[in-house]
């Protein structure tokens, strides 16, 4: 499963909304004039380590009006904290800071599972401390589901079946999660790449996908009917779309064999048989070239002249 994967999507679709949600204390400063926009990640490459993985999403807040410096958040998701090491985000967010000249950086992790990580990393002498570092982490298993049940925002409800709840109220989490997108996102290409996101994250097994459709019938029937239909439409658009480029690229191909053919007729009979790798260079042609030398051919005198 590519968690970083899921989490970026959910962050780049949803950049506002995400940062309100991961890293609320600094995101409260965040207001609607603030555009956030994705910082292009493949000019790190030349700078960083290879020992030194790229994070999920930088995101630049900048105010169009000038009142405030750009904010840069660095958001790192993490499925296991084991693997997660401060140190790395640290380097990193020191690159960040130096490639984009800017000290105003706020480091965000986003833990899936588990707790206990370093939260601070202080460097120091038998006098002095001289770099501090620390990081807003958002821990989802650690947040209870009852304050998020009913949020307007789309991030905290998609990640509903993350949080901590009874597992005996797997099936609520579920449907609350399902209300939360079909009520908060109207794209229907979004409403169905988002199911399959809490589709992963609640795992619902036979006997609770049953207790689903039997607790609630008719958004059990919706999102069914509306998820078959969705996804027979996208077949149905490809297998169109296919069938058009096939026909328009059969047609083309047939025009130019045709004019290939013309055209080889016309050398034969003002030039006589041709060598076979001119004929092999006719039929290889395309449009274009065939129309240049079906020209050359009322004055040329030799085969060469029409195909230099």
């Amino acid at each position: 499963m590519d968690h970083d994967q899921n989490f970026k999507n959910l962050i780049l679709d949803y950049p506002a909304q995400a940062l309100a949600f991961f890293a609320a204390a600094e995101a409260a400063a965040i207001d609607t004039s603030a555009r956030i926009l994705p910082v292009r990640q493949e000019q790190l490459k030349a700078r960083l380590g290879d020992r030194f993985r790229e994070l999920d999403v930088p995101l630049q807040v900048e105010w169009p009006d000038g009142r405030r410096e750009a904010l840069l958040f660095v958001l790192e998701e993490e499925s296991d904290p084991r693997r997660f090491s401060i140190h790395r985000l640290a380097h990193y967010c020191l690159d960040l800071a130096e490639l984009l000249d800017t000290e105003r950086v706020v480091p965000v992790v986003v833990f899936l599972r588990g707790s206990g990580h370093r939260r601070e990393l202080v460097l120091r002498g038998d006098r002095h401390d001289y770099l501090g570092f620390r990081y807003l982490a958002c821990e989802l298993e650690a947040l209870p589901y009852e304050r998020y049940r009913d949020s307007d925002n789309v991030v905290a409800r998609l990640n509903l079946p993350n949080m901590r709840y009874d597992p005996r109220r797997r099936v609520e989490v579920y449907a609350q999660a399902l209300r939360g997108l079909t009520s908060l996102e109207p794209d229907p290409e979004r409403q169905l790449k988002y199911l399959d996101f809490i589709d992963i994250y609640a795992g619902l097994d036979d006997n609770e996908r049953a207790r689903y459709r039997r607790e609630y019938p008719e958004e059990a029937e919706k999102m069914s009917t509306f998820a078959e239909r969705f996804r027979e439409e996208g077949m149905q658009q490809g297998m169109q779309q296919g069938m058009q480029q096939g026909m328009q690229q059969g047609m083309q191909q047939g025009m130019q064999q045709g004019e290939a053919r013309v055209l080889l007729r016309q050398l034969e009979r003002k030039f006589g048989a041709l060598p076979a790798p001119v004929r092999q260079r006719v039929e290889q042609a395309d449009a274009q070239t065939l129309l240049e030398w079906s020209e050359r051919i009322l004055t040329a005198g030799s085969v060469e002249e029409v195909l230099h």
